[in-house]
């Protein structure tokens, strides 16, 4: 509650006669007489001693040196002294702490700290009420709130009723049985997590499954700690990654265990289908289409968040621009698991054209700023910047050349670019495109709003400003086609069965997603872009290993015939997706995108059916995922070539995109990748561009093509 001016003067004004009372005081124990500052070791120990021996001063002690200095006023009102009769016994106990050197106050601000000493002091008070505790034979517990208490049996059964939602008579009794086996065993070291074991096996043993998952501990055991701390070799962000591993464990456990549905979570466990960032999966979404123009132009909006971030106007000038750029980038990348797109870039600067080399240097600093910020996996979350041909052609050949000047100095780039050519000649930027690509840059090419993984924009709402994807989800084809043993009927009913309940759970991720946004979690999303009210969010389902599926598994030729197959598949997914999202009122989409789910879903599948030959005959140790084409085989290609008739059929089908790669071999040169750029594109609508470039995994070094070793610091370890 804001206090009234007058209010505030009569509180400064009973500060300020508190404080010559204590300053009197303190005076008063400068006469040598009374002891002062000649008064011996031994009985300034002792008044130390008599200061402690009070509980009110031990707890102002806490306060100051858990809140920092306060005020008088503050410091009264935490330490419980609220009414005016009050005053003067709080007076009397501050005045003991001054004089003792325990708190000081600093004049100038009018606020009282706590000294080194007082800090000393209080240290030794906790050690020796923990000590006693210890050494009066009475059982004790150590919590998880770094304390020591006396082992109390009802929080057991407070615990039972608030956490597990248990009935009173059955906590009690539950909690009688834990009570006895705990002073039957004698534990030497009885903690909170202990006994919270002790509880959930009594719960299991009495058939109590659903309340002991409830009360279960959500952690980690000390040997994967230990070997995560060990294991540095695939940590390359430092601390962060080894926390930010250890905390999506955790939320990993709790989403399988308490929030997801048992069938939707089993399936995921047995290999069903995948969960691709589990531990990020109610947090935050996967790929965001954002128009970043409007972003910068409203100025950024963080409300009582990021309060150590510098608040960024409306941004008129290059060097403001360029900022916000960088800040937005940096923040929104912790807003998504896999991929920002960020449109709007070139009607950004499209007033700047007369300073280009000043544009292109300011730029390049921006992407390299904004490289540094946390990622969550091991994989960065992709920031893809869209350019559309055939706008302002020196601005986009300004941010191509600014990019090529960032993939230089970066060893592994997370900012790419998406090249939609769909009213512009790609010829014109294919040259430089070839350059980035030699340099190891991350290229897409794509007619359309499309994520550098294949995943295009489902928005249904013409925001200009935010689309949402959720498409964290894949299916295994190859699994549900063993076990419907060679009936294709049967295979598309099993597939329809299991998208269902995982579109509910889709569905309940979306909800939870927009609660926490709007209670502050993703500051970005919920200041600057009204979540709900002003984005569009797409719930997408990708399918895995659809041709070992039809072809491999249910033994249909590669024909004509087979292709057919292929095309109910997906017309079946894309079908029962409509609907669900009917009844649902979600917009459901289905896609074909690359996904770590795809190599786990052929090691799990490789050990339940080894012994199946269809399975053995795959050359690859994961499932296909989308359209390969070959950068040696594209001169040979026309538009009526199987693979690409069959791409284009297939990516007309899918409403949530196909992602088609072309793979470019690591020897051809600048003009010969040129060719093949311009050649594909006249074949598909969308490709992205993948070249292996050798980057050292000690120094960084990809300056020019090494094969087994470093030419700079001579390592073997190459990425």
């Amino acid at each position: 509650m804001t206090m009234s001016e007058d209010e505030l003067t009569m509180d400064l004004d009973s500060d300020d006669d508190v404080d010559s009372n204590l300053d009197s005081d303190m005076d008063d124990d400068s006469d040598p007489k009374r002891g002062g500052i000649l008064q011996s070791t031994s009985k300034r120990v002792r008044m130390i001693f008599s200061v402690m021996a009070s509980p009110n001063r031990i707890d102002i002690l806490r306060i100051l040196n858990s809140k920092g200095p306060l005020t008088y006023s503050e410091l009264k009102s935490l330490a419980g002294f609220k009414s005016k009769k009050e005053s003067g016994k709080f007076a009397y106990h501050l005045r003991k702490l001054l004089r003792q050197s325990l708190v000081a106050l600093n004049k100038s601000e009018r606020r009282y700290t706590i000294t080194n000493l007082g800090k000393l002091v209080l240290s030794l008070a906790r050690q020796i009420e923990e000590r006693s505790i210890i050494e009066s034979g009475k059982m004790y517990v150590r919590t998880s709130g770094e304390s020591i208490e006396e082992f109390n049996s009802h929080k057991i059964i407070q615990s039972l009723v608030r956490e597990g939602s248990l009935p009173l008579e059955l906590a009690q009794k539950i909690t009688e049985e834990v009570e006895n086996r705990i002073y039957k065993y004698q534990i030497t070291y009885l903690t909170g997590a202990v006994i919270r074991e002790m509880v959930n096996s009594v719960l299991l043993e009495h058939g109590h499954e659903e309340y002991r998952n409830k009360l279960s501990r959500l952690g980690m055991p000390v040997y994967d700690v230990q070997e995560m701390v060990s294991n540095l070799d695939n940590v390359d962000n430092g601390t962060e990654g080894i926390l930010f591993n250890a905390g999506q464990r955790i939320f990993a456990e709790r989403l399988l265990t308490n929030v997801l549905p048992k069938d939707v979570a089993d399936s995921h466990l047995s290999g069903d289908l995948h969960i691709s960032n589990p531990g990020l999966w109610s947090m935050i979404p996967d790929t965001l289409f954002v128009n970043v123009k409007e972003l910068i132009d409203d100025g950024i909006n963080l409300g009582g968040k990021y309060l150590d971030v510098s608040r960024t106007p409306a941004s008129k000038q290059l060097d403001d621009i360029t900022s916000s750029l960088s800040t937005i980038i940096s923040l929104l990348s912790k807003e998504a698991s896999q991929e920002i797109v960020l449109d709007g870039l070139v009607a950004l600067f499209s007033k700047h054209s007369k300073s280009l080399p000043e544009l292109e240097q300011k730029l390049t600093n921006a992407f390299a700023t904004a490289s540094t910020t946390s990622k969550y996996n091991k994989v960065s979350t992709n920031i893809s910047i869209r350019l559309q041909l055939g706008t302002d052609t020196k601005i986009i050949n300004s941010i191509i050349n600014a990019y090529k000047n960032y993939v230089h100095i970066t060893p592994i780039p997370k900012v790419g670019l998406i090249i939609d050519n769909e009213k512009g000649k790609l010829s014109d930027v294919s040259q430089s495109i070839s350059e980035i690509l030699l340099l190891g840059g991350k290229v897409m090419i794509a007619k359309a709003q499309t994520s550098s993984n294949g995943v295009t924009n489902g928005s249904t709402k013409d925001t200009g400003l935010l689309a949402i994807t959720l498409q964290s989800v894949s299916i295994n084809l190859p699994r549900l086609a063993f076990e419907s043993n060679k009936d294709e009927t049967y295979f598309r009913a099993r597939l329809a069965l299991l998208m269902k309940p995982t579109l509910d759970s889709m569905a309940l991720r979306k909800k939870e997603l927009a609660d926490l946004t709007r209670r502050g979690l993703n500051p970005i999303l919920a200041k600057n872009t009204q979540y709900m009210q002003r984005s569009s969010v797409s719930l997408v389902i990708n399918l895995v290993g659809l041709k070992e599926s039809v072809f491999n598994i249910l033994g249909f030729k590669d024909n004509k015939d087979g292709r057919a197959i292929i095309h109910k598949v997906i017309a079946t997914a894309i079908d029962v997706g409509s609907k669900k999202g009917k009844e649902l009122g979600d917009n459901v989409t289905i896609c074909m995108t690359e996904n770590e789910g795809s190599s786990r879903f052929a090691k799990l599948d490789g050990e339940k059916y080894g012994k199946n030959s269809s399975l053995n005959s795959m050359e690859t140790d994961f499932y296909s995922q989308g359209t390969v084409l070959n950068s040696s085989d594209i001169d040979e290609y026309t538009p009526k070539s199987e693979i690409i008739s069959e791409s284009n059929k297939i990516s007309k089908l899918l409403n949530g995109g196909l992602l088609v790669t072309l793979d470019i071999d690591k020897h051809l040169k600048v003009d010969e990748i040129k060719k093949l750029i311009e050649k594909t594109a006249e074949l598909v609508p969308s490709f992205k561009l993948v070249r292996q470039t050798a980057i050292c995994g000690e120094c960084g070094f990809k300056d020019e093509p090494f094969e087994d070793k470093c030419p700079k610091c001579k390592s073997p370890y190459i990425v």
